[in-house]
């Protein structure tokens, strides 16, 4: 029987998941993509975006807001480095509105260089919205 694919999220501050999964589906820089078991080798940059993993044995997706980074894949394994990675439990929705009306402003405000940085830092935002709104959802909150 084959092996179960392995997924490891890790970012510079800590290792945010590790173990076996059925499927991992991430936003990549040249739009989404998912992975099973038997995946073509692959290495790609990230979008920031919502990652979801489902765990082998269990029938919930596991969603997290991530950064934009690196996704790796190799015979049994994927290995995503992300800038940031945060579960939709760990994030604080009202810090991520304000985050996005910042990025709004600066947008409307700065030259072209800092109007992209800001549009990256409003992707981010955006992500983490996402995904802490549909974990809320399912949570009944």
């Amino acid at each position: 029987m084959p092996r179960d694919l392995y997924l490891e999220i890790v970012t510079a501050e800590r290792l945010v998941y590790s173990g076996p999964v059925r499927l991992v589906s991430a936003p990549g820089a040249e739009g989404r993509l998912g992975v099973l078991r038997g995946h073509a080798p692959l290495l790609t940059a990230l979008a920031p975006g919502e990652l979801r993993l489902q765990p082998v044995g269990e029938d919930e997706e596991i969603s997290l807001a991530i950064g934009g980074g690196f996704l790796e894949v190799s015979a049994d394994r994927v290995v995503v480095l992300a800038h940031s990675a945060e579960r939709a439990a760990e994030i604080d929705l009202e810090r991520a509105l304000q985050a996005r009306e910042r990025a709004e402003a600066r947008i409307r405000d700065r030259d072209e260089a800092a109007a992209e940085r800001a549009r990256q830092a409003m992707a981010r935002a955006e992500a983490r919205i996402r995904v802490a709104e549909g974990y809320r959802k399912t949570q009944g909150r």
